[in-house]
């Protein structure tokens, strides 16, 4: 079987499994609520990579921080101490409805998806801002997020963007 977007969901694994899984059910971190947890849906290796190269054959990242007229919108946001609710208002006013699936992909091993409204709610736990990049998609690609290591965050869609009132 070929993977696909059709496919992935039946590539999860474990959170225990999970590299990245200190920074969501370690007390040091950021331990994140049981009914959290159980939405956070890690993908093995081969569904990693799979994000990882239709990421790159889209060539999304081709220009920074997406490629050059791939969307109509672009916004960025900065990340600083103690700025965590502005951000998330910031990633709430993005339009995406609170239960959609989304795709996080730090690298070509490490991807999870998850609802959206956890990435606002917990944006911190999934981005460490001086060691991650970190490219969030669905699988249309009429938007996309990057999270980069330089504590700032962009936002693209090929759509006006809908603002919360």
């Amino acid at each position: 079987m070929n993977l696909s977007f059709d496919h992935i969901f039946e590539h999860e694994i474990p959170l225990g499994d999970f590299v990245l899984n200190w920074r969501f059910t370690d007390e040091r971190y950021n331990k994140l609520p049981d009914e959290h947890l159980e939405q956070l849906k890690p993908l093995d290796k081969a569904a990693a990579q799979f994000l990882w190269d239709y990421i790159s054959g889209k060539n999304l990242h081709a220009d920074f921080p997406f490629k050059k007229d791939l969307f109509h919108n672009i916004d960025k946001t900065i990340v600083s101490i103690g700025n965590q609710t502005s951000i998330k208002e910031w990633l709430c006013q993005r339009g995406l409805a609170p239960d959609k699936k989304v795709f996080l992909s730090w690298d070509k091993e490490n991807a999870m998806t998850i609802p959206w409204k956890l990435l606002t709610e917990y944006f911190d736990s999934f981005y460490y801002p001086s060691s991650d990049d970190l490219t969030v998609i669905d699988q249309s690609l009429n938007w996309a997020l990057l999270f980069y290591h330089q504590d700032e965050i962009y936002f693209g869609s090929k759509e006006d963007f809908k603002t919360s009132p």
